[in-house]
């Protein structure tokens, strides 16, 4: 019988039991791999998205108890997305710069509240622009990069000031992590923690948060002129690389399911933690199937997820998180 062949080797050998199961998994998903996107809303209750079952804009009072929830079910970090009132939006998305923004009230409300969480906050205009891009436009409509970075500098200022313990640009711009983390250190703040969105792709599956945030109505145009091309991996490595260098303590690819290739080839590549985003339009698949009876979100949730931790991820933004670190400690 020659070595390492049939019958000799047998690999059912070690799926026969649970227990033997457990004992040779190779990868494995806690609640401090998860980290739980919360929507905003300066309304007083709580506001259903459509397009996200199960989903609402969190009024700012009831953020202390999500929060102490998040924490008592392990999960190490909340990241904020405001659904900006129309009336404060502007072509040049100074709202961003407000202190007193819906964001940085959230970010307070929850500090205030609790020091158990870590508190993630998006660098980005698009919930602040009247028209949809995550930068400043020219009259052609073209978003330009070297002026947005200096609005982007003061709104991460602006973040930590009100106690976001992570910024995480999602603009896509050139030079902005290097930009931010000048701005940091040059204020004292030696210790945020600056996640970039280093892999954006310009995808399809951002529908549903859009509408959550209320980008959705006004974006004019598409953003291919500054998120990545979804065919390109090489690209998405440069990008990572330039982060690195610049100052970022960890990258972001996005969205998930469709690039895991992309976040496995930044972990074999770079020494920083690497998160992925389990996008709005991946979690609407996810419920929309199991509500038509054709998935059981038991199943597919933990397998979904412990696909992004078998690529490489060191964390995943998820909005299945409570759900899913509920069913961990089950």
């Amino acid at each position: 019988m020659a070595e390492g062949q049939f019958p000799g080797t047998r690999l059912r050998r070690n799926r026969r039991t649970p227990w033997l199961r457990a004992m040779v998994r190779e990868s494995t998903l806690l609640p401090s791999n998860l980290i739980w996107p919360v929507f905003v809303t300066a309304g007083p209750e709580a506001e259903p998205i459509a397009t996200l079952p199960g989903i609402v804009r969190h009024p700012l009072d009831a953020l202390p108890a999500l929060a102490r929830e998040a924490a008592s079910l392990g999960i190490p970090a909340i990241a904020l997305f405001p659904s900006t009132p129309a009336d404060r939006r502007s072509d040049d998305g100074r709202e961003a710069l407000n202190p007193d923004n819906l964001v940085c009230r959230a970010v307070r409300t929850i500090k205030d509240a609790t020091d158990a969480i870590g508190v993630m906050t998006d660098v980005a205009l698009d919930p602040y622009t009247t028209h949809g891009h995550d930068g400043l436009v020219d009259r052609k409509g073209r978003v330009r990069n070297d002026a947005t970075v200096e609005v982007l500098v003061g709104q991460a200022l602006n973040q930590v000031a009100a106690g976001a313990d992570i910024v995480a640009p999602s603009d896509m711009m050139d030079g902005r992590v290097a930009a931010i983390r000048r701005a940091l250190e040059a204020a004292g703040h030696h210790d945020t923690h600056l996640m970039a969105y280093s892999a954006k792709y310009a995808s399809s599956f951002y529908g549903p948060f859009r509408d959550a945030v209320g980008a959705s109505a006004h974006l004019r145009g598409d953003k291919s002129g500054y998120q990545m091309d979804p065919a390109n991996v090489r690209e998405a490595l440069r990008e990572v690389a330039l982060d690195i260098a610049e100052g970022a303590d960890s990258v972001m690819v996005k969205p998930g399911l469709p690039c895991l290739d992309v976040v496995r080839a930044v972990a074999e590549r770079f020494d920083v933690p690497v998160f992925a985003y389990c996008v709005s339009g991946e979690y609407a698949m996810v419920e929309a199937a199991v509500a038509a009876g054709m998935l059981d979100r038991g199943r597919v949730v933990p397998e979904l997820l412990l696909g992004f931790r078998r690529a490489g991820a060191a964390g995943i933004l998820t909005y299945h998180a409570p759900w899913m670190a509920r069913a961990l400690r089950a």
